[in-house]
């Protein structure tokens, strides 16, 4: 029985050589249906295509990069976690592999760049944690490495290039309206926000929304509106800031905050049992206190950035009628409100 080849199970199937190459190296780009009839015939005629064989042809080594954030609280880390995880997963599923690195600054996430590539010879990076004048989007523009961002370019002035490059991220700013909207429709018509300081472009946007529920609804913001670090203790101190200006109701731009918020409002109001108070990136924190959070889809953000960058990777072909449309290049999702009652560890007597 002879060997089972690319060239003979494409002739088996009635398709591209292509095709069955790209169900094998960028199954994305192939239409559902035959991207499964293709698969189902490789499992059965037993055809193992040689990774080695394949990154010599392709000069792919299929790995990209991204660097692990510092660990500021434990609290909101969670999140990149759940996109790490689920973007390792997506990674392998389209037959790439994932290498994690650190740096404390941007500029030593830059230096990594230049390491890794010549000493892992990776495909490209996926960034987190975009801000005004991110330099790094610059440098892998300038020096032509494939990339894709978990997060907006913030400004067009300080980064120009936004249109060249793809991104996912989640619409805060609609997270942090839907939020204030409904402790308005709880009937709070003093609804705080406790946020990070201007400048932050995930913060400043957070803030956006909230301000627009209250500008929709003609209630002031006037003093209502607190910046701090992120953090427990920032948040304590906020609420209570917020608390004195004659606040009943508080929307914040993270759970970490949140968290500090509700210790110190039970404190401030030990009558009521579940302050009005909504957090975000729906931290498992938040689920384990009852803490009603703005939940972002990483999981889905995550799967979005292994598609488009893998598409990025495999370059351009020529239309084929197997071949699936390109995967959207800049696309923002939409958040979900989870609305809980948070819980009293009151014991009764």
């Amino acid at each position: 029985m002879s060997k089972t080849t690319l060239v003979s199970l494409a002739e088996s199937l009635g398709v591209s050589r292509q095709t069955v190459s790209n169900v094998i190296n960028a199954p994305h780009r192939v239409k559902p249906e035959t991207r499964m009839r293709v698969q189902h015939a490789i499992v059965e005629s037993g055809y193992r295509p040689s990774a080695a064989a394949r990154q010599l042809r392709t000069r792919r080594s299929m790995n990209f990069g991204i660097r692990m954030m510092p660990v500021v609280d434990g609290i909101n880390g969670s999140i990149l976690d759940r996109f790490l995880h689920a973007l390792t997963e997506a990674a392998q599923e389209e037959g790439y592999r994932v290498t994690l690195f650190c740096a404390d600054t941007d500029a030593g996430e830059i230096r990594q760049y230049e390491e890794l590539l010549k000493v892992a010879d990776l495909d490209g990076f996926v960034l987190t944690g975009t801000h005004h004048g991110d330099h790094r989007t610059a440098w892998l523009l300038e020096h032509g490495i494939p990339f894709a961002a978990f997060g907006r370019p913030w400004s067009s002035i300080e980064d120009p290039f936004g249109s060249l490059h793809p991104w996912v991220d989640v619409d805060g700013g609609a997270g942090t309206e839907q939020a204030t909207r409904t402790l308005i429709e709880q009937g709070h018509t003093a609804v705080g926000f406790l946020g990070w300081p201007g400048g932050s472009g995930a913060g400043d946007d957070r803030r956006a929304g909230w301000a627009r529920a209250m500008r929709a609804a003609k209630l002031p913001t006037d003093s209502l509106d607190i910046q701090a670090d992120d953090g427990v203790p920032a948040g304590a101190q906020g609420a209570e800031q917020l608390a004195s200006k004659g606040a009943t109701a508080v929307v914040c731009a993270s759970d970490s905050l949140a968290l500090g918020a509700l210790a110190k409002l039970r404190q401030l109001h030990p009558e009521q049992a579940s302050p009005a108070l909504i957090g975000f990136d729906d931290t498992p924190v938040a689920a384990a206190v009852g803490l009603s959070s703005v939940s972002q889809p990483t999981e889905d953000a995550a799967r979005h950035i292994v598609a488009v960058l893998a598409h990025q990777l495999a370059g351009s072909s020529s239309p084929h009628g197997d071949e699936e449309p390109a995967p959207e290049r800049h696309l923002l999702l939409p958040p979900t409100l989870i609305q809980r009652t948070p819980y009293s560890f009151s014991s009764s007597t």
